[in-house]
């Protein structure tokens, strides 16, 4: 992942299965009553970009990049040019004076990139022959530039020209983009993070000021952008059975991919910890957990996202789309990791975590995470999705498919409307 930094995140294996998550057919806070399957795909779908308010892209494991309208569910273009699965992409929105246009740049394993027009289906640009694939895109607007990512770093301009790039660096490691006199671009190391114990899984851009890095054993680290100094530290640390029955006493320790962090998301004032099959809403103003479910899904989380009433969405590898709303924690409730959240420190971190200095369940604040909604369509694990506001989401999975969710009631009546609009046209019955 690239986050002005590089990462990745592996595929995880499943957990336990959790039955007390059971909804229910009657979830009046779910809007997405309609849902509308999408095929093109012949393999796995694992990126959704979104480019216009109507319109946006699926491509994975088949090489083929597909356009859509995410309104009538109409497959508009199919792009093909890659041999091999596509690894990233990205849209490019470039303005030139009162006009503005978005691309599309795809990457592949079969170690080309391809700039392609959404409003043709041509691809503009193409670059071959890369010394490794790239495993993510960035688009840096306000440089007019963008960023390859994968054995080495790439710094290219929108004519697919290349402006620079790193050695070969096997670490996570902060680069400073540098524009000299005459508009030419230089990138430099600045600072390898080492004060994970193990591979970063995540990464995110919080703000001007912060961004944050999640470790495979549930390190959470909180960094200042400016100086590269860390501002909180987070570490797991599964809390072990209170009770004395001999059954839960022999529980074997958790694996660390139940620990590893997945994914993160932010709005700037919130950030959302995807860890193993649960979720931790962060507050970076803060620092400090607001909310939790430990067992969220029964696989583990692999897309979140902040939703604009105070709620979040989440998908997983057990196949399900879910709706969470933070609601006040009533005891008893289910157990929360005292370590999780529960320390951290300021300024430099040695690896070193000191005693707890502050547990969840002393936090007056609290919050559970309540399930208000279940979206059960997909047969494989559900890779991500985006959101289109009240025109509905989209959804993409391991089982080749793309799923729309829609609020039933405005489609009855766009529906009605096209139909009344029909007869209209026709001079009535």
């Amino acid at each position: 992942m690239l986050r002005w930094i590089l990462g990745g995140r592996e595929a995880q294996g499943s957990v336990e299965k959790n039955p007390v998550l059971f909804i229910g057919e009657e979830q009046p806070k779910n809007w997405f009553t309609e849902l509308q399957v999408l095929k093109g795909h012949f393999d796995i779908v694992r990126f959704l970009v979104q480019i216009d308010d109507f319109r946006f892209a699926s491509a994975g494991d088949d090489g083929l990049v597909l356009v859509w309208n995410v309104e009538t569910g109409e497959r508009l273009l199919e792009l093909r040019g890659h041999s091999q699965q596509i690894t990233a992409m990205t849209a490019y929105t470039h303005t030139s004076g009162e006009n503005t246009h978005t691309s599309l740049i795809t990457a592949s394993s079969d170690r080309t990139l391809s700039l392609w027009d959404p409003e043709t289906g041509n691809r503009v640009q193409t670059v071959s022959d890369l010394q490794s694939s790239v495993k993510c895109l960035l688009v840096l607007e306000r440089l007019c530039v963008w960023v390859s990512g994968g054995n080495e770093l790439c710094v290219w301009n929108r004519d697919f020209q290349l402006q620079c790039q790193s050695q070969h660096h096997d670490d996570t490691v902060i680069f400073r983009l540098t524009m000299s006199t005459g508009s030419q671009l230089s990138v430099a190391e600045v600072r390898r993070l080492s004060d994970h114990q193990d591979s970063i899984h995540a990464l995110i851009n919080i703000n001007d000021g912060l961004f944050a890095s999640g470790s495979h054993v549930g390190e959470l680290i909180l960094w200042d952008a400016v100086d590269w100094t860390i501002m909180a530290y987070e570490h797991i640390l599964w809390e072990e059975s209170q009770t004395d029955t001999q059954a839960e006493i022999r529980l074997a320790a958790p694996k660390p991919s139940e620990m590893s962090i997945q994914q993160l998301t932010s709005d700037g004032e919130l950030m959302v910890a995807a860890v193993g099959s649960g979720l931790y809403v962060y507050s970076v103003i803060t620092k400090s957990v607001v909310a939790y479910r430990k067992t969220a899904h029964d696989s583990n989380v692999l897309h979140t996202m902040l939703l604009p009433d105070g709620g979040l969405m989440s998908c997983s590898e057990d196949g399900s789309v879910r709706i969470w709303e933070m609601q006040d924690l009533l005891l008893p409730a289910e157990p929360a990791s005292a370590g999780f959240f529960g320390m951290w420190t300021f300024g430099r971190s040695n690896k070193q975590v000191g005693p707890p200095v502050k547990k969840v369940l002393e936090l007056p604040s609290l919050r559970t995470l309540e399930l208000t909604g279940d979206l059960i369509g997909h047969s494989g694990a559900v890779q991500m999705f985006v959101s289109f506001g009240e025109k509905g989401l989209v959804t993409c999975s391991t089982d080749h498919l793309l799923i729309a969710w829609k609020n039933r009631e405005r489609e009855s009546h766009l529906r009605s409307l096209a139909l009344f609009r029909k007869l209209e046209e026709n001079g009535g019955l």
